[in-house]
C-alpha cells in the first residue's frame, strides 16, 4: 500500500471556549470562529489547509494514471431524453472538451443547430445551462443559465427561429418550476421575492408563483400563489393542455408530503385555488397532471408506500373518491409514470416505470381502466429514467437507459408500432471496462436485509480486492446500479465498488424512507457500518483495502459512520458534507431539511442530532481513516462551514499518521462544476483512495470496449 508519512503538522486552530447550554446538554462548539469565511483569521487558516493538500496531492505518484482512465471512463454526446414541442426537438449535449452542456434544436427535416453555448456568454465555463422549457408549439423556449457559485439566477425567453432573446432576464428564479400557457404568451413561473424584503442572512425560499407575460416586465408580473406564512415551500406547476386549468404542489423544503391546489383559470392573473390534497393530513407525496378531459392522473404513496396510481375529479378533496388505475407493487417502488393520447392511437396508454430489485421494467397500461398490455423489452438489468413525449399527442416515448457498463443511452418507443430503437439523434461515445454487475442482501444488526451493489471486474479473481463503498441514505433518494465514470474508473483498475442501498432512501418504497429520518437516521449509519463490515466478514475486502465515499447528505453519512466505528476503514472521502448537525440549519439551506433530519431548537429532536453528529462525536486521540474533505468555498446549500470545523476537528483528535486533508474548489459550487474541474476533482478523489487502500490503476490488464462513435 505504499509508504504513509509522519504525523503531519497541522495548521494550528485554535480551540475556542464555546459552549452551549441547549435543553440542559452542554454541546462544546471550539471551532465555532470557523464559520465566519470572511474573517482574515479563517482565510488565512483556509490557504494553510490548501498549502497543506497540495503539498500532499503532489505526492500521488499514480494520479496521472488515475486521470488518463477517467478521461477514458467518461462519455460525452446526449445524456438526457429531448423534449419535442411542436415540430421541435430540443437535445442537450456535451463533448470531450467542452466545459458545459449546449442546446441544440433539431427541425422536422432532421437539421441540427445551436440555441444556446454557455461558454459563448461566459467563455470561463462557469456559467451552465441549468433548465430549458419549451412552449407547446415549440416556436419559444424559456432558458435558465446559472453562475456556479452565485445565489442569482435568470430566465431569459428566446425565439427557437432566430435564436433572438425577446424577453427577460426574470430574477431569482433559482430551482424554479414553469409552465407555459398555450400560445406561448405566458407562463407561470416561481421566483424568490427581492433580497431588500428580506432580514439580512435569512436563507430561507421565500418563493411566490408569478404569471408572466411575454413583453412585459418582471415588476408587472403578478403573484398568484404563496405568501409570507409559507418561507420554506417549493412549489410545482402543471398547467393542463387546454390552459383552463392551473395545479400548484406545495411542499416544505423535502418534506415527503406535500399539499395540491387546482384552480380554474378564467382570469389567469387572479386563479381561484381549491386545495384538494393537504399533505400533512395524508402524511403523503401526491403528483397530479391533468388528463386531456380535465380530470387528474395522480401519482402518490398514499396507502402504498410503493406508489400507486389513481385518477380523480379536479375538485375532489376526498381521497376516498380517488379510484386506483394502477395498483401498488410491494416488490417493486413506482418510479415514474407518462401518458400517450396521440388520436392516432387505439386507444390512450399508460407507460410505466417501476424498479425491481435495482433494474427497471417499463410497462404497457389502458389508461381507460389501467390493464396491463404488455411489459416493454428493456437493453438489461438496468435503469430507466426521464421518461418524456411529444406535446401536443404523445406518440412517442422517450427515456434514457444505462447500466454500470453502459452510459446513458438514450431509446425511442413508438406507441403506434410497438418498437423500441435508439434515438438516432442522440449519440453517445465513451469506453468501458466489462464489469460485472450484481447485487446480493446483508443483514442489518437489526435483521433487517439491505440492497448492496457490487461491481467488480469482469475476470476471475481469488482474495479480496480494494474496495470503494458509497451511500447516501437520505430525503428517500433511491439508489441504483447507475453508470457512474468514477465507478467505472476504479474498477477498470482492478477493484470493487459498492452501493449500500441503505434506510433512508427510496430503495424500497417510503417506507425505507422513514425508517431512516427524523429519530431513525442513526439506522442509516449503523446499516451502512454493516454494509462495511459484510464486505470484511465476507472476505471481499480487508480493513486495510476499503475507503467510502459520499456526497452531500452521504457526506453526513460517511463521516458519521467512520466517526462511530474508525476501525472499520482505510480512508473517507466527503463531497460537500453535513457534519455540525447541531447547527445545520444555520448553513445554506439546511433550515429547510428538518423534516428529514429533525431540529435543535426541540430538546427531544436535539438529541437524535448529537446521537450521530460526526462533529460532535470526534473522540480525541481515536485513530482515524485517511480524510479527504472536499468541497467550495461558496456552498450555498449546506454551507462551507460544515468542511471546515470538520476538518480541524479530526486534526485536532486524530492519533493517527494517515492524512486529514481538504480539498477546496473556487469558482463552483455545491454539485455544479464545469466539466474539466469534474473530472480534476474525480481524478483526486480515486488518487486519494487508491493510494490508501492500494489500488493502482498503473496495474490494470482490463480491456476496454467502445460504447459508440463520437461524433459533432
Amino acid at each position: 500500500m505504499g509508504e504513509f508519512v509522519a504525523r503531519l503538522f497541522y495548521p494550528a486552530a485554535r480551540r475556542g471556549d464555546v459552549v452551549e447550554d441547549l435543553f440542559g446538554f452542554l454541546v462544546p462548539d471550539p471551532y465555532r470562529w470557523l464559520e465566519d469565511g470572511d474573517d482574515a483569521s479563517v482565510r488565512d487558516w483556509a490557504a494553510a489547509q490548501d498549502r497543506l493538500f497540495h503539498a500532499n496531492r503532489s505526492g500521488w505518484r499514480e494520479k496521472q494514471s488515475w486521470a488518463s482512465l477517467v478521461d477514458q471512463m467518461s462519455s460525452f454526446g446526449v445524456s438526457e431524453p429531448p423534449l419535442v414541442r411542436g415540430s421541435v426537438m430540443f437535445l442537450a449535449e456535451q463533448f470531450r472538451g467542452d466545459e458545459q452542456l449546449r442546446l441544440l434544436v433539431v427541425d422536422a427535416e432532421g437539421n441540427r443547430r445551436v440555441l444556446v453555448d454557455p461558454v459563448e456568454i461566459d467563455p470561463s465555463g462557469h456559467t451552465g445551462l441549468y433548465a430549458w422549457w419549451p412552449s407547446r408549439d415549440g416556436e419559444r423556449v424559456a432558458v435558465q443559465m446559472e453562475v456556479a457559485e452565485q445565489p442569482g439566477s435568470e430566465i431569459m425567453v428566446l425565439d427557437v427561429r432566430t435564436g433572438e432573446a425577446v424577453d427577460g432576464p426574470l430574477p431569482r428564479a433559482r430551482n424554479t418550476s414553469l409552465a407555459w400557457l398555450p400560445g406561448g404568451d405566458a407562463f407561470y413561473y416561481v421566483s424568490r421575492v427581492p433580497d431588500e424584503e428580506l432580514a439580512p442572512g435569512d436563507m430561507r425560499l421565500h418563493r411566490r408563483v408569478r404569471l408572466h407575460r411575454i413583453g412585459s416586465p418582471w415588476q408587472a408580473d403578478a403573484v398568484v400563489f404563496g405568501g409570507d406564512d409559507a418561507p420554506d415551500h417549493y412549489y410545482g406547476l402543471t398547467v393542463s393542455a387546454d390552459g383552463r386549468h392551473l395545479a400548484v404542489t406545495a411542499t416544505v423544503g423535502p418534506a415527503s408530503d406535500n399539499d395540491v391546489h387546482v384552480a380554474e383559470l378564467i382570469d389567469p392573473e387572479a386563479p381561484h385555488f381549491v386545495k384538494i390534497v393537504d399533505g400533512r393530513t395524508l402524511g403523503a407525496r401526491v403528483l397530479p397532471r391533468f388528463l386531456a378531459d380535465g380530470d387528474l392522473l395522480l401519482v402518490t404513496d398514499y396507502q402504498a408506500p410503493c406508489g400507486r396510481i389513481c385518477t380523480a375529479r379536479r375538485h375532489d378533496t376526498d381521497p376516498a373518491a380517488w379510484r386506483t388505475l394502477v395498483a401498488e407493487d410491494p416488490q417493486a417502488p413506482l418510479d415514474e409514470c407518462l401518458v400517450l393520447d396521440d388520436p392516432a392511437l387505439a386507444r390512450p396508454l399508460l407507460l410505466v416505470a417501476r424498479t425491481r430489485h435495482g433494474a427497471s421494467t417499463l410497462t404497457l397500461h389502458d389508461l381507460a381502466d389501467g390493464r396491463l398490455l404488455t411489459a416493454l423489452p428493456l437493453p438489461g438489468a438496468g435503469v430507466v429514467s426521464s421518461l418524456r413525449t411529444n406535446i401536443p399527442n404523445g406518440r412517442h416515448a422517450w427515456f434514457s437507459y444505462c447500466d454500470a457498463t453502459t452510459p446513458p443511452t438514450i431509446y425511442r418507443y413508438d406507441a403506434a408500432s410497438g418498437k423500441t430503437e435508439q434515438e438516432a439523434g442522440a449519440t453517445m461515445a465513451g469506453n468501458t471496462p466489462e464489469i460485472r454487475s450484481h447485487s446480493v442482501r446483508y443483514e442489518a444488526g437489526d435483521g433487517t436485509e439491505i440492497t448492496l451493489f457490487l461491481f467488480t471486474p469482469a475476470e476471475e479473481h481469488e482474495g479480496p480486492r480494494p474496495t470503494l463503498l458509497y451511500g447516501y441514505g437520505s430525503f428517500g433518494m433511491p439508489m441504483r446500479p447507475w453508470f457512474f465514470p468514477l465507478a467505472a474508473a476504479w474498477v477498470g483498475a482492478g477493484g470493487t465498488y459498492a452501493v449500500a442501498c441503505v434506510r433512508g432512501g427510496g430503495e424500497e418504497g417510503q417506507h425505507w424512507h422513514d425508517a431512516g429520518r427524523g429519530p431513525h437516521k442513526h439506522r442509516a449509519v449503523s446499516d451502512f457500518n454493516d454494509a462495511a463490515t459484510w464486505l470484511i466478514d465476507t472476505g471481499r475486502t480487508t480493513r486495510e483495502q476499503l475507503a467510502i465515499f459520499g456526497q452531500s447528505a452521504g457526506g453526513l453519512l460517511v463521516t458519521a459512520a467512520a466517526t462511530q466505528r474508525p476501525d472499520l476503514y482505510a480512508a473517507v472521502v466527503a463531497e460537500a458534507p453535513l457534519c455540525d448537525m447541531v447547527r445545520y440549519e444555520q448553513f445554506g439551506l439546511g433550515c429547510t431539511w428538518t423534516d428529514e433530519f429533525g431540529t435543535a431548537s426541540e430538546s427531544e429532536q436535539l438529541q437524535w442530532l448529537l446521537a450521530y453528529s460526526p462533529y460532535h462525536n470526534v473522540a480525541p486521540g481515536a485513530s482515524y481513516p485517511a480524510f479527504l474533505f472536499a468541497g467550495a468555498v461558496t456552498d450555498l446549500q449546506t454551507g462551507e462551514a460544515h468542511v471546515t470545523k470538520m476538518c480541524a476537528a479530526l486534526q485536532h483528535a486524530t492519533s493517527s499518521d494517515r492524512p486529514i486533508l481538504m480539498r477546496r474548489e473556487p469558482d463552483t459550487a455545491h454539485a455544479a462544476f464545469p466539466a474539466s474541474k469534474e473530472r480534476a476533482l474525480s481524478v483526486d478523489i480515486l488518487a486519494f483512495a487508491g493510494k490508501y487502500t492500494g489500488l493502482s490503476p498503473e496495474e490494470t490488464t482490463m480491456r476496454l470496449q467502445e460504447t459508440a462513435a463520437e461524433s459533432h
